[in-house]
Formats: structure tokens, sequence, C-alpha cells
């Protein structure tokens, strides 16, 4: 802040990985997205969740909090399928465990809330999306809330979040209020008690919180449903109550165009792990510095897998002279060894693969395309 001269932020990014200025690791995208709109973003990577001290380091930012666990659920990234602690973490500097706590979203977002009362605070990213609604945790062998109700979170931005965030700080910037944030597309949100429930031929109504946790067939009915629901162009909005308050999901964003992709992924990244870490390798940053991010989504549709759920079926890619600038930027870079890793995304080579009907698309309710 005092090399750029600022007396203050309007954002702080609470992120559970390391930070690395590259367009794969969200808090990097995000925060550059806000930057090219003009605000002031400052990141707090890993924080002491013990205490609210290191949430004041920046000062009160002006607009929210926008908190993520990271990259990857911070349960995952914690432990194996056995239940067992792993031995590193990929997105830790020196692959060290322990930098954050589990579920990380639930107490980022409660430090915020007690280092400055009144802030915004905007939950995102992988393990706040797939927890949006009442679900499984593997981890506990329970049905949990919607993360909403354990965070307290104003809003979770679900899904690839660059559009919406810039869309809230304008909003906040202009003196909105939170609230005025629930009709954007890819957020949810929790209703207080007093608070009207949505209702109409655009909102389905699933299975409570607490039918699906005494019954599986309601638990069944209630994921079918949410399923359906995950097509940007014919998804209604989704409310599930959760004893006297009730959890509502928008319907997903509408998917990017290739102008956008080209834009967000063309953003002046530094490509490189912030300098505080030393000799410290990044794990996951050694794994995908020489790869280039040529498109995102998955029209597979598997209920196994977060892809879908996050990113949505509808493939989003970039063109042609936005990868290979990206590729010459690469060449330039002195620590470039000549070997480009990969060109891809988040699942198999659908590069630029869409439904050729778009007037189908629009209708169309099937959750799997292959």
């Amino acid at each position: 802040m005092d090399a750029r001269g600022w007396d203050g932020v309007d954002v702080v990014f609470v992120s559970g990985d390391a930070f690395v200025d590259h367009s794969s690791f969200a808090a990097a995208i995000l925060a550059r997205a806000l930057e090219a709109e003009g605000f002031r973003v400052a990141v707090l990577c890993q924080p002491d969740w013990r205490s609210a001290e290191p949430w004041r380091t920046f000062g009160r930012p002006r607009l929210f909090f926008a908190v993520s666990a990271g990259n990857m659920d911070s349960m995952i990234n914690h432990y194996t399928a056995g239940r067992k602690v792993r031995n590193d973490d990929a997105y830790s500097p020196g692959g060290r465990i322990g930098l954050r706590p589990d579920r990380a979203t639930i107490p980022y977002c409660q430090r915020a809330r007690e280092a400055f009362a009144g802030v915004p605070v905007i939950a995102g990213g992988v393990e706040a999306s797939l927890r949006r609604m009442a679900h499984y945790d593997y981890w506990s062998d329970a049905v949990r809330p919607s993360i909403l109700m354990d965070s307290k979170a104003d809003l979770v931005g679900y899904g690839m979040g660059e559009e919406t965030i810039v869309e809230i700080a304008r909003r906040l910037r202009d003196g909105k209020t939170v609230k005025d944030c629930r009709d954007l597309r890819g957020v949810a949100y929790a209703l207080g008690a007093r608070e009207p429930v949505p209702a109409g031929p655009d909102v389905v109504e699933v299975p409570s919180f607490e039918a699906v946790k005494s019954s599986k067939d309601d638990f069944l009915k209630a994921a079918h449903l949410l399923h359906r629901e995950t097509s940007p162009f014919n998804a209604k909005t989704v409310v599930q109550r959760h004893g006297a308050r009730a959890v509502v999901v928008t319907p997903p964003r509408l998917p990017l165009a290739q102008e956008r992709m080209d834009f967000y992924y063309g953003l002046p990244f530094t490509r490189r792990a912030h300098p505080a870490y030393g000799s410290d390798k990044i794990p996951a940053w050694e794994m995908i510095k020489d790869s280039v991010t040529i498109m995102r989504g998955c029209f597979g549709g598997c209920t196994f897998c977060s892809i879908t759920a996050h990113q949505g079926r509808t493939i989003q890619s970039r063109s042609k002279e936005s990868v290979l600038t990206e590729l010459n930027a690469m060449a330039a870079d002195p620590e470039f060894k000549g070997v480009v890793s990969d060109l891809g995304g988040p699942t198999a080579n659908m590069y630029k693969m869409r439904c050729t009907k778009p007037e189908i698309e629009k209708i169309c309710k099937r959750l799997s395309c292959v």
C-alpha cells in the first residue's frame, strides 16, 4: 500500500492458498479483474485464523471482504479419502501443511466479521460454491446446512466469479447495499426469518434442510432438482428452507463470450509466486507454470465431479490469438525451459465444442451431453 501511495483499499481478498500471480489461481485472476476496473485490491493469504488481527492488516476495506478457502475444498486439501491427514499441501509454500483451517471458508468469514463489523463478506471458490445448499459432508458423515448458515457470509458467489465480483464491487461503490446484489446471477444468500420467500413459476423449492437430513429420498430429490437447474439458459431460482429461514440460489451466470475470456486471461499477470516466499516452492505452481488454459467448463455432467457444478456445462474458449499471445509471453520469460506442458482446461479437450443448435440449447435440460 505504501509503495502504491494508497491510504486504503476497496476489497480485501482472503485466501487459503499461497499467492501466485497467474490466471489459474483464483485470487490472482479475480484481483486482476477488479484492478482492471479501477478498484484497489489487497490479498491476504493463509492468515492465522486464530485471531482477527491479520484481517486488520490493510485497514477497513471500503467495499467488502472476498473470502475463499482456495483453489480446492479445504477438507480435500487436508485429508485423504481414508480421512488420514495428508503429508503436504500443494498450494502452500514448501508444501507445508497446517497453514489453513478445516472448512476454511467458515472461520475466514467469521474473522472478517470480528475484525470489522458492518463490512460485507462475500464468499466464493469451489468450497463455498459446492456447499451453497444443504449437502452431504463426507468427513463428518452427516448432512450439513448451507455454508451460508455456518459462515454468516452475506453472499456466496458460486461458479467462476470474474463478472460477479466486478458487478458487486460496482454496485457497492455506487452506494447500493449487499442486499441490492441479490438479483445477480450466480449468487446464493440466506433470508432472514421475517423476509418473504420467493415463489412463482420461475422458482423451484427443494426439500428443506431438515427433510434432507432425515430422509435419503428427500436428499435425492433435492439433489436431482438442483442439478436440473444448472443451465444458465433456462435455470430457475432455487429455494431451500432451513428452519425459519431460507437459502435462495439465483440462476447461474451466462457463459463468458470469447472476448471476455480473452480479456481476463490477458490481464497483466507476472506469472510469479509472491517474493515473500523466498526459495520455498509452491508445488501447485511448479506443476502448472508451463500450462496454458484455453477453455473452461465440461459437458460431461458427471454427478461425482465438481467441474460441471462449478464451471458449468457450457464450454467457454479463448481465441487462438489470445492463446498465442500468452505463449509468446512465456517464450520471452528467461525462466521458461522451452516446453509447454499442456494446452487445456479442467477436463478433456473440449476446446470450442458447443451445442450446434442454440435455440435447442436454450431449453435443453439434459444433464450430460456425453
